[in-house]
């Protein structure tokens, strides 16, 4: 299964968060365009995007916000380095689960607890 394919039968779905894990051979710049371009190729609008991720294990996590309409989606794309793309997981979560997600990874890679109103900021910033 590719990226492309699991966003297009994932971003219509009705739950807030899809969370997708997965292998990429890509650095995590490279990784975040790639996603954001095929996002944007399916029609959806990308309002805020941003990358973790650690120096000392090869992972990290992507948040893209995008909208279609009147349809808001938040994608967390979960990778570690590998030698292709490789799709492990998709999950599809409502508001506070996907929440749950998003900060516990990004805790883990950052070790401090983000928090909304940090959020609300960086985008506002980009």
């Amino acid at each position: 299964m590719n990226i492309e394919k699991v966003l297009k039968e994932n971003l219509e779905r009705e739950e807030l968060w899809l969370i997708i894990t997965f292998k990429t051979p890509y650095g995590p710049g490279e990784t975040m365009d790639v996603i954001t371009k095929v996002i944007e190729e399916l029609g959806w609008k990308v309002n805020f995007k941003a990358n973790w991720w650690t120096a000392d294990v090869p992972y990290g996590l992507i948040r893209i916000d995008a909208s279609y309409g009147d349809k808001e989606k938040i994608i967390l794309g979960k990778w570690i380095l590998g030698s292709e793309c490789q799709i492990l997981r998709v999950d599809n979560m409502e508001l506070e689960e996907g929440k749950e997600e998003f900060f516990r990874m990004v805790d883990s890679i950052t070790s401090t607890l983000i928090h909304d109103p940090v959020i609300r900021t960086m985008r506002e910033q980009y």
